[in-house]
Parts: structure tokens; sequence; C-alpha cells
């Protein structure tokens, strides 16, 4: 890994940091002011103050106490120019602080931009990892959050 790419994964290991210590100001810093934050089940929250909002009300209620966990092997970090950087990753969440349970991995889509504060998330994707094999729902209404 290049110095580059170094300093765009420390921010994602300080999102994980931000999420394992259930701290949703912290989490949503490291996003721009205008990012577009795609959920697993595909709703958009859009803008760091809506990012902030929602995840402090997963790490009070339902996420509470959950933790995030690599997967997948070494990230993908590729820069698309000197101050955007997209990252492929795997993971996913543990409610129990051990392996992603049965349903919770997923595949990370980050872009990262570089401000004069330091690397930012503009845009983030989560995709659960299925088998379309075994039946996933399709179709629907794209919503946003917001």
């Amino acid at each position: 890994m290049t110095d580059r790419q170094n300093e765009v994964l420390a921010v994602l290991g300080e999102l994980a940091d931000a999420w394992n210590a259930g701290d949703a100001a912290a989490y949503a810093s490291h996003f721009t002011e205008d990012a577009d934050y795609v959920t697993f089940f595909g709703m958009n929250m859009p803008g760091r103050a809506t990012i902030e909002s929602a995840h402090r009300a997963l790490f009070e209620g339902p996420l509470r106490g959950s933790k995030l966990v690599s997967g997948g092997g070494e990230p993908k970090v590729r820069f698309v120019r000197p101050d955007v950087a997209i990252v492929v990753s795997g993971g996913g969440s543990s409610l129990s602080g051990g392996e992603p349970g049965p349903g919770r991995e997923s595949t990370l889509t980050y872009v990262l931009v570089e401000e004069s504060g330091g690397w930012r998330v503009a845009s983030f994707q989560n995709t659960r990892v299925s088998d379309p094999a075994a039946g996933v729902p399709m179709g629907g209404e794209r919503r946003t959050l917001g």
C-alpha cells in the first residue's frame, strides 16, 4: 500500500472506531456535509446531519453495542483523481461483537474526497452479500430519507 492509500484507509478505520464506540457524532464527522449514505436496503440518507441523526437512533436502539468487522480480504483502493479515491471492501456488523451473523456480511463502496481538513467520505453504499439463486426481492421504488 502507498502512503496515500494508507491515509484513505485510516479514515475507514476511524469510522469503524466511532461505530464501535457508538459515537454518532464522531462517525458522521468523517462524511462531507453533502454526503450520500445508501443503506443495505436501498434508502439514501443525504447529508452529514441526517447520517448523524440516523446513526444516533441506531446506536441507542437496535444496533446498541454492535461492532463493525472487516472481511473479504484487503480493501481495493483506487484513485480516480489525486483527490478522489474509491474503496471497495468487505465487512459487516456483529450484534454480539464476534463474527457477522448470517445475512450481515456486505460489500461496501466508499468515495472519498480530499478536503482541506483531510479525507472525507462523499458517498457510501452498503450492499448485503446474498445468493441470487436463493431468491432476492427485486424492484420497488427508490426512496430517500431526510
